[in-house]
């Protein structure tokens, strides 16, 4: 009978996949006898939590990139169509 606290769960597909070296990690520690695994899990959850909220992080981090890019794009467009009708104002 295993009283331990279940392993965290694999990733769902709408999660990041963990790393290799974190899911190897998992898959040893499930593997150990429980008076060890009573010890390491604890850690072990740990480590995966603060894996995923980096992975979250870095997602969110990237995402606001690709939109601050968006955005200057859209604003250099913004900025040469004024400068253009400028000119044309100044030339008419």
């Amino acid at each position: 009978m295993n009283t331990l606290p279940p392993l965290p769960a694999k990733p769902e597909s709408r999660d990041l996949p963990l790393p290799d070296d974190i899911s190897r990690l998992e898959d040893a520690v499930r593997h150990l006898p429980e008076e060890y695994q009573s010890k390491i899990v604890p850690y072990l959850e740990q480590v995966v939590l603060r894996t995923k909220r980096r992975q979250n992080t870095m997602t969110l981090l990237q995402e606001a990139f690709a939109q601050l890019r968006l955005d200057m794009k859209y604003l250099i467009f913004d900025l040469e169509a004024t400068t253009h009708e400028r000119d044309m104002y100044r030339t008419s």
